[in-house]
Protein backbone atom coordinates (compact mmCIF):
# COMPACT_ATOMS: atom_id res chain seq x y z
CA UNK A 1 0.00 0.00 0.00
CA UNK A 2 1.27 3.45 -0.93
CA UNK A 3 0.35 6.22 1.47
CA UNK A 4 -0.35 9.47 -0.42
CA UNK A 5 -2.92 12.25 -0.47
CA UNK A 6 -4.69 12.38 -3.81
CA UNK A 7 -8.18 12.12 -5.21
CA UNK A 8 -9.16 8.86 -6.92
CA UNK A 9 -9.74 8.86 -10.68
CA UNK A 10 -12.67 10.95 -11.85
CA UNK A 11 -13.20 13.01 -8.72
CA UNK A 12 -12.87 16.78 -8.43
CA UNK A 13 -13.34 19.06 -5.45
CA UNK A 14 -13.48 22.70 -4.43
CA UNK A 15 -13.93 24.65 -1.23
CA UNK A 16 -15.01 28.30 -1.06
CA UNK A 17 -16.18 30.97 1.35
CA UNK A 18 -19.75 32.01 0.66
CA UNK A 19 -20.44 34.00 3.81
CA UNK A 20 -22.09 31.46 6.12
CA UNK A 21 -19.27 31.86 8.64
CA UNK A 22 -18.90 35.31 10.14
CA UNK A 23 -15.08 35.07 10.10
CA UNK A 24 -14.90 34.65 6.33
CA UNK A 25 -13.34 31.19 6.43
CA UNK A 26 -14.22 28.60 3.81
CA UNK A 27 -17.66 27.16 4.46
CA UNK A 28 -18.90 25.36 1.32
CA UNK A 29 -17.42 22.26 -0.30
CA UNK A 30 -18.39 20.64 -3.61
CA UNK A 31 -17.11 17.18 -4.54
CA UNK A 32 -18.03 15.67 -7.91
CA UNK A 33 -17.41 12.49 -9.88
CA UNK A 34 -17.13 12.24 -13.67
CA UNK A 35 -18.78 8.81 -13.64
CA UNK A 36 -21.88 8.35 -11.48
CA UNK A 37 -20.95 6.54 -8.29
CA UNK A 38 -22.45 3.77 -6.22
CA UNK A 39 -22.91 5.09 -2.69
CA UNK A 40 -23.11 3.79 0.87
CA UNK A 41 -23.75 5.63 4.11
CA UNK A 42 -23.83 5.36 7.88
CA UNK A 43 -25.84 7.98 9.77
CA UNK A 44 -26.31 9.29 13.30
CA UNK A 45 -28.56 7.33 15.63
CA UNK A 46 -29.73 10.53 17.27
CA UNK A 47 -33.54 10.64 16.93
CA UNK A 48 -33.27 14.35 16.11
CA UNK A 49 -31.86 14.63 12.59
CA UNK A 50 -30.82 17.58 10.46
CA UNK A 51 -32.60 18.34 7.18
CA UNK A 52 -29.53 17.89 4.96
CA UNK A 53 -28.81 14.57 6.64
CA UNK A 54 -32.38 13.38 6.04
CA UNK A 55 -32.05 14.34 2.37
CA UNK A 56 -28.98 12.11 2.05
CA UNK A 57 -30.62 9.26 3.95
CA UNK A 58 -33.64 9.42 1.66
CA UNK A 59 -31.72 9.41 -1.63
CA UNK A 60 -28.48 7.50 -1.12
CA UNK A 61 -29.73 3.97 -1.71
CA UNK A 62 -31.82 4.27 -4.87
CA UNK A 63 -29.59 6.61 -6.89
CA UNK A 64 -26.19 6.73 -8.52
CA UNK A 65 -24.47 9.80 -7.13
CA UNK A 66 -22.84 12.64 -9.06
CA UNK A 67 -21.88 15.03 -6.26
CA UNK A 68 -21.70 15.79 -2.56
CA UNK A 69 -22.26 19.30 -1.17
CA UNK A 70 -21.23 20.04 2.41
CA UNK A 71 -21.56 23.36 4.20
CA UNK A 72 -20.17 24.35 7.60
CA UNK A 73 -21.24 27.06 10.01
CA UNK A 74 -24.94 26.14 9.87
CA UNK A 75 -26.36 22.70 10.70
CA UNK A 76 -29.62 23.13 8.75
CA UNK A 77 -31.32 21.40 11.65
CA UNK A 78 -34.49 21.99 13.67
CA UNK A 79 -35.96 24.74 11.50
CA UNK A 80 -39.16 22.97 10.38
CA UNK A 81 -40.34 22.26 6.81
CA UNK A 82 -38.24 25.14 5.51
CA UNK A 83 -35.11 23.14 6.33
CA UNK A 84 -36.26 20.28 4.11
CA UNK A 85 -37.04 22.77 1.35
CA UNK A 86 -33.63 24.37 1.68
CA UNK A 87 -31.94 20.97 1.46
CA UNK A 88 -33.86 20.17 -1.72
CA UNK A 89 -32.98 23.60 -3.11
CA UNK A 90 -29.27 23.12 -2.37
CA UNK A 91 -29.30 19.77 -4.15
CA UNK A 92 -31.20 21.26 -7.09
CA UNK A 93 -28.75 24.16 -7.44
CA UNK A 94 -25.81 21.77 -7.60
CA UNK A 95 -27.64 19.41 -9.96
CA UNK A 96 -28.38 22.24 -12.39
CA UNK A 97 -24.66 23.09 -12.58
CA UNK A 98 -23.71 19.44 -13.08
CA UNK A 99 -26.49 18.40 -15.43
CA UNK A 100 -27.87 15.64 -13.21
CA UNK A 101 -30.98 15.01 -11.12
CA UNK A 102 -31.15 16.66 -7.69
CA UNK A 103 -31.67 13.22 -6.14
CA UNK A 104 -28.15 12.36 -7.36
CA UNK A 105 -26.62 15.00 -5.07
CA UNK A 106 -25.94 14.12 -1.43
CA UNK A 107 -25.70 16.78 1.26
CA UNK A 108 -24.01 17.49 4.55
CA UNK A 109 -24.43 20.45 6.90
CA UNK A 110 -22.64 21.14 10.17
CA UNK A 111 -22.61 24.04 12.59
CA UNK A 112 -25.14 25.88 14.72
CA UNK A 113 -28.60 24.36 15.12
CA UNK A 114 -31.86 26.28 14.69
CA UNK A 115 -31.10 28.76 11.90
CA UNK A 116 -32.11 28.57 8.24
CA UNK A 117 -29.45 28.29 5.59
CA UNK A 118 -28.71 31.53 3.67
CA UNK A 119 -29.73 30.09 0.32
CA UNK A 120 -28.75 33.17 -1.68
CA UNK A 121 -25.20 32.88 -0.38
CA UNK A 122 -25.14 29.12 -0.98
CA UNK A 123 -26.33 29.57 -4.55
CA UNK A 124 -23.53 32.02 -5.30
CA UNK A 125 -21.09 29.81 -3.44
CA UNK A 126 -21.98 26.78 -5.51
CA UNK A 127 -21.37 28.74 -8.70
CA UNK A 128 -17.96 29.73 -7.33
CA UNK A 129 -17.14 26.20 -6.23
CA UNK A 130 -18.21 24.74 -9.59
CA UNK A 131 -15.89 27.16 -11.37
CA UNK A 132 -13.01 26.10 -9.16
CA UNK A 133 -13.43 22.32 -9.31
CA UNK A 134 -10.07 20.60 -9.55
CA UNK A 135 -8.48 17.18 -9.21
CA UNK A 136 -6.20 18.89 -6.68
CA UNK A 137 -9.01 20.60 -4.79
CA UNK A 138 -9.36 18.22 -1.85
CA UNK A 139 -7.45 20.42 0.61
CA UNK A 140 -9.74 23.35 -0.16
CA UNK A 141 -12.81 21.13 0.26
CA UNK A 142 -11.73 19.61 3.56
CA UNK A 143 -10.88 23.09 4.86
CA UNK A 144 -14.42 24.20 4.00
CA UNK A 145 -16.13 21.53 6.11
CA UNK A 146 -14.29 22.38 9.35
CA UNK A 147 -16.02 23.94 12.36
CA UNK A 148 -13.93 23.99 15.55
CA UNK A 149 -11.31 21.70 14.00
CA UNK A 150 -7.78 23.02 14.34
CA UNK A 151 -6.41 21.21 11.28
CA UNK A 152 -7.82 19.63 8.10
CA UNK A 153 -8.07 15.85 8.06
CA UNK A 154 -7.53 13.92 4.83
CA UNK A 155 -5.70 10.81 3.69
CA UNK A 156 -5.47 8.47 0.72
CA UNK A 157 -3.76 5.24 -0.19
CA UNK A 158 -3.48 2.88 -3.15
CA UNK A 159 -4.27 -0.82 -3.21
CA UNK A 160 -3.95 -3.39 -6.00
CA UNK A 161 -7.18 -5.13 -6.97
CA UNK A 162 -7.22 -7.66 -9.81
CA UNK A 163 -4.05 -6.09 -11.21
CA UNK A 164 -5.38 -2.54 -11.16
CA UNK A 165 -4.36 0.33 -8.88
CA UNK A 166 -7.32 1.50 -6.84
CA UNK A 167 -7.24 4.66 -4.73
CA UNK A 168 -9.16 5.11 -1.48
CA UNK A 169 -9.41 8.70 -0.23
CA UNK A 170 -11.01 10.10 2.91
CA UNK A 171 -11.74 13.47 4.46
CA UNK A 172 -13.37 14.15 7.82
CA UNK A 173 -14.31 16.94 10.18
CA UNK A 174 -15.08 16.84 13.87
CA UNK A 175 -13.69 18.16 17.11
CA UNK A 176 -16.41 18.22 19.77
CA UNK A 177 -19.66 16.29 20.35
CA UNK A 178 -17.82 13.12 19.37
CA UNK A 179 -19.06 9.72 20.52
CA UNK A 180 -19.92 6.35 18.91
CA UNK A 181 -22.90 5.86 16.60
CA UNK A 182 -22.01 9.06 14.87
CA UNK A 183 -21.19 12.30 16.55
CA UNK A 184 -20.47 15.82 15.32
CA UNK A 185 -18.40 14.47 12.51
CA UNK A 186 -18.81 14.21 8.79
CA UNK A 187 -16.71 11.73 6.88
CA UNK A 188 -16.52 11.40 3.10
CA UNK A 189 -14.72 8.42 1.60
CA UNK A 190 -14.11 8.20 -2.14
CA UNK A 191 -12.78 5.39 -4.28
CA UNK A 192 -12.43 4.58 -7.96
CA UNK A 193 -12.95 0.87 -7.25
CA UNK A 194 -15.69 -1.15 -8.91
CA UNK A 195 -17.70 -2.87 -6.17
CA UNK A 196 -21.33 -3.89 -5.81
CA UNK A 197 -23.63 -1.68 -3.79
CA UNK A 198 -24.37 -4.36 -1.19
CA UNK A 199 -20.70 -5.07 -0.55
CA UNK A 200 -19.88 -1.36 -0.49
CA UNK A 201 -22.44 -0.85 2.29
CA UNK A 202 -21.24 -3.95 4.13
CA UNK A 203 -17.61 -2.83 3.97
CA UNK A 204 -18.47 0.67 5.18
CA UNK A 205 -20.58 -0.52 8.10
CA UNK A 206 -17.89 -2.96 9.21
CA UNK A 207 -15.13 -0.37 8.95
CA UNK A 208 -17.12 2.37 10.71
CA UNK A 209 -17.77 0.06 13.67
CA UNK A 210 -14.02 -0.48 14.07
CA UNK A 211 -12.97 3.14 13.57
CA UNK A 212 -15.34 6.12 13.70
CA UNK A 213 -17.52 4.28 16.22
CA UNK A 214 -14.47 3.78 18.43
CA UNK A 215 -13.80 7.44 19.20
CA UNK A 216 -15.16 9.67 21.95
CA UNK A 217 -14.36 13.24 22.89
CA UNK A 218 -17.16 14.18 25.26
CA UNK A 219 -19.94 11.58 25.13
CA UNK A 220 -22.27 13.76 23.03
CA UNK A 221 -23.71 12.82 19.65
CA UNK A 222 -25.20 15.39 17.32
CA UNK A 223 -27.92 15.53 14.67
CA UNK A 224 -26.08 15.99 11.37
CA UNK A 225 -23.47 13.27 11.42
CA UNK A 226 -22.64 10.77 8.77
CA UNK A 227 -20.01 8.88 6.83
CA UNK A 228 -20.56 8.58 3.07
CA UNK A 229 -18.65 6.29 0.72
CA UNK A 230 -18.69 6.72 -3.07
CA UNK A 231 -17.29 4.25 -5.62
CA UNK A 232 -17.23 5.31 -9.30
CA UNK A 233 -15.54 2.19 -10.83
CA UNK A 234 -13.08 4.28 -12.87
CA UNK A 235 -10.01 2.28 -11.75
CA UNK A 236 -11.05 -0.48 -14.12
CA UNK A 237 -10.71 -3.37 -11.67
CA UNK A 238 -12.93 -6.40 -11.98
CA UNK A 239 -16.08 -5.55 -10.06
CA UNK A 240 -16.08 -6.94 -6.54
CA UNK A 241 -19.28 -8.95 -6.19
CA UNK A 242 -18.08 -11.63 -3.75
CA UNK A 243 -16.33 -11.52 -0.39
CA UNK A 244 -13.11 -12.70 -2.00
CA UNK A 245 -9.46 -11.63 -1.71
CA UNK A 246 -10.13 -8.35 -3.55
CA UNK A 247 -12.94 -7.55 -1.11
CA UNK A 248 -10.61 -8.28 1.81
CA UNK A 249 -7.90 -6.01 0.38
CA UNK A 250 -10.40 -3.24 -0.32
CA UNK A 251 -11.83 -3.45 3.19
CA UNK A 252 -8.35 -3.48 4.69
CA UNK A 253 -7.45 -0.32 2.79
CA UNK A 254 -10.72 1.36 3.73
CA UNK A 255 -10.12 0.51 7.39
CA UNK A 256 -6.58 1.92 7.26
CA UNK A 257 -7.86 5.25 5.93
CA UNK A 258 -10.75 5.39 8.40
CA UNK A 259 -8.55 4.46 11.37
CA UNK A 260 -6.13 7.28 10.65
CA UNK A 261 -8.97 9.77 10.21
CA UNK A 262 -10.66 8.57 13.41
CA UNK A 263 -7.47 9.05 15.41
CA UNK A 264 -7.08 12.53 13.88
CA UNK A 265 -10.59 13.39 15.07
CA UNK A 266 -9.90 12.18 18.60
CA UNK A 267 -6.56 13.98 18.72
CA UNK A 268 -8.22 17.22 17.60
CA UNK A 269 -10.89 17.16 20.31
CA UNK A 270 -11.88 20.65 21.36
CA UNK A 271 -9.11 21.97 23.59
CA UNK A 272 -7.31 18.62 23.54
CA UNK A 273 -3.61 18.33 24.24
CA UNK A 274 -3.26 14.53 24.17
CA UNK A 275 -4.60 11.55 22.23
CA UNK A 276 -5.60 8.69 24.54
CA UNK A 277 -5.85 5.07 23.38
CA UNK A 278 -7.77 2.75 25.68
CA UNK A 279 -7.17 -0.97 25.26
CA UNK A 280 -9.27 -3.55 27.08
CA UNK A 281 -7.95 -7.08 26.77
CA UNK A 282 -8.73 -10.60 27.97
CA UNK A 283 -12.42 -9.77 28.39
CA UNK A 284 -15.02 -12.57 28.46
CA UNK A 285 -16.76 -11.11 25.38
CA UNK A 286 -16.67 -8.15 23.00
CA UNK A 287 -19.61 -6.41 24.66
CA UNK A 288 -17.86 -6.37 28.03
CA UNK A 289 -14.68 -4.98 26.51
CA UNK A 290 -16.58 -2.27 24.65
CA UNK A 291 -18.63 -1.18 27.67
CA UNK A 292 -15.48 -0.72 29.73
CA UNK A 293 -13.54 1.10 27.00
CA UNK A 294 -16.55 3.33 26.35
CA UNK A 295 -16.95 4.28 30.02
CA UNK A 296 -13.28 5.13 30.41
CA UNK A 297 -13.22 7.20 27.23
CA UNK A 298 -16.10 9.42 28.32
CA UNK A 299 -15.13 9.75 31.98
CA UNK A 300 -14.43 13.43 32.75
CA UNK A 301 -12.33 12.38 35.74
CA UNK A 302 -10.09 10.13 33.67
CA UNK A 303 -9.75 12.75 30.95
CA UNK A 304 -8.96 15.59 33.36
CA UNK A 305 -6.40 13.44 35.16
CA UNK A 306 -4.61 12.82 31.86
CA UNK A 307 -4.73 16.56 31.09
CA UNK A 308 -3.24 17.29 34.52
CA UNK A 309 -0.61 14.55 34.01
CA UNK A 310 -1.75 12.85 37.21
CA UNK A 311 -1.32 9.06 37.31
CA UNK A 312 -4.67 8.61 39.06
CA UNK A 313 -5.31 5.06 37.87
CA UNK A 314 -8.16 4.64 40.40
CA UNK A 315 -10.37 6.74 38.13
CA UNK A 316 -9.79 4.25 35.32
CA UNK A 317 -10.80 1.25 37.42
CA UNK A 318 -13.77 3.17 38.81
CA UNK A 319 -15.05 3.94 35.30
CA UNK A 320 -14.77 0.27 34.40
CA UNK A 321 -16.76 -0.54 37.51
CA UNK A 322 -19.75 1.64 36.62
CA UNK A 323 -19.69 0.74 32.92
CA UNK A 324 -22.40 -1.89 33.32
CA UNK A 325 -19.99 -4.66 32.35
CA UNK A 326 -19.68 -7.75 34.53
CA UNK A 327 -16.13 -8.67 35.54
CA UNK A 328 -14.10 -9.65 38.59
CA UNK A 329 -12.34 -6.52 39.92
CA UNK A 330 -9.95 -8.69 41.93
CA UNK A 331 -8.34 -9.88 38.69
CA UNK A 332 -7.83 -6.54 36.94
CA UNK A 333 -4.46 -5.05 36.00
CA UNK A 334 -4.19 -1.40 34.92
CA UNK A 335 -1.28 0.11 33.01
CA UNK A 336 -0.58 3.62 31.77
CA UNK A 337 2.01 3.26 29.07
CA UNK A 338 4.17 0.34 30.14
CA UNK A 339 3.84 1.17 33.84
CA UNK A 340 1.86 -1.34 35.94
CA UNK A 341 -0.14 0.66 38.50
CA UNK A 342 -2.75 -1.85 39.61
CA UNK A 343 -2.34 -5.62 39.82
CA UNK A 344 -5.17 -8.02 40.66
CA UNK A 345 -7.39 -5.09 41.60
CA UNK A 346 -4.93 -3.55 44.07
CA UNK A 347 -2.51 -0.67 43.72
CA UNK A 348 1.19 -1.38 43.39
CA UNK A 349 4.13 0.94 43.86
CA UNK A 350 5.46 2.58 40.70
CA UNK A 351 7.97 5.24 39.75
CA UNK A 352 6.08 8.55 39.96
CA UNK A 353 8.74 10.38 37.97
CA UNK A 354 8.52 7.84 35.17
CA UNK A 355 4.73 8.08 35.28
CA UNK A 356 4.95 11.85 34.91
CA UNK A 357 7.31 11.43 31.98
CA UNK A 358 4.84 9.06 30.29
CA UNK A 359 1.92 11.43 30.89
CA UNK A 360 3.80 14.36 29.39
CA UNK A 361 3.67 12.63 26.02
CA UNK A 362 1.27 13.58 23.23
CA UNK A 363 -0.16 10.05 23.04
CA UNK A 364 -1.21 8.15 26.16
CA UNK A 365 -1.92 4.40 26.18
CA UNK A 366 -4.18 2.91 28.87
CA UNK A 367 -4.44 -0.87 29.16
CA UNK A 368 -6.99 -2.75 31.27
CA UNK A 369 -6.42 -6.51 31.53
CA UNK A 370 -9.50 -8.36 32.83
CA UNK A 371 -7.91 -11.85 32.69
CA UNK A 372 -11.26 -13.45 31.90
CA UNK A 373 -11.16 -14.41 28.22
CA UNK A 374 -9.86 -13.58 24.76
CA UNK A 375 -12.04 -10.62 23.69
CA UNK A 376 -10.50 -7.18 23.18
CA UNK A 377 -11.57 -3.68 22.25
CA UNK A 378 -9.78 -0.42 21.50
CA UNK A 379 -11.13 3.12 21.59
CA UNK A 380 -9.59 6.56 21.17
CA UNK A 381 -10.36 9.73 23.08
CA UNK A 382 -8.55 12.85 24.26
CA UNK A 383 -7.92 14.74 27.46
CA UNK A 384 -10.36 17.32 28.79
CA UNK A 385 -8.83 20.75 29.20
CA UNK A 386 -9.85 24.26 30.29
CA UNK A 387 -10.20 25.20 26.62
CA UNK A 388 -13.01 22.68 26.07
CA UNK A 389 -15.22 24.69 28.43
CA UNK A 390 -14.15 27.98 26.83
CA UNK A 391 -14.93 26.75 23.31
CA UNK A 392 -18.31 25.27 24.17
CA UNK A 393 -19.33 28.01 26.55
CA UNK A 394 -19.50 30.45 23.64
CA UNK A 395 -19.97 28.20 20.58
CA UNK A 396 -23.18 29.88 19.35
CA UNK A 397 -21.95 33.43 19.85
Amino acid sequence: MENTVKMPKGYKAAGVSCGIKKNGNKDLALITTDAPATAAGVFTRNIVKGHSLKWSMNHIHQNLIHAVVINSGNANACVGPEGDADAACMAALAAKLLGCEKEQVLLGSTGVIGYRLPMDKIGAGLQDAYSNLSEDGSFQAVSAIMTTDTFPKQLSLDVKLSGKTVTIYGMAKGSGMIHPNMATMIGLLLTDAAISKDLLQKALKSVVNKTFNRISVDGDTSVCDKVLLLANAMAGNREITLEDSDYALFTEGLEAVATTLAKMLAKDGEGATKLIEVNVKHAPDKETANKIANAICKSPLVKTAIFGEDANWGRILTAAGYSGAKFNPDLVDVRIGDLLMCKDGAGVSFDEEKALSVLKGNEIFITIDLKMGDATDTMWTCDLSYDYVKINGSYRT
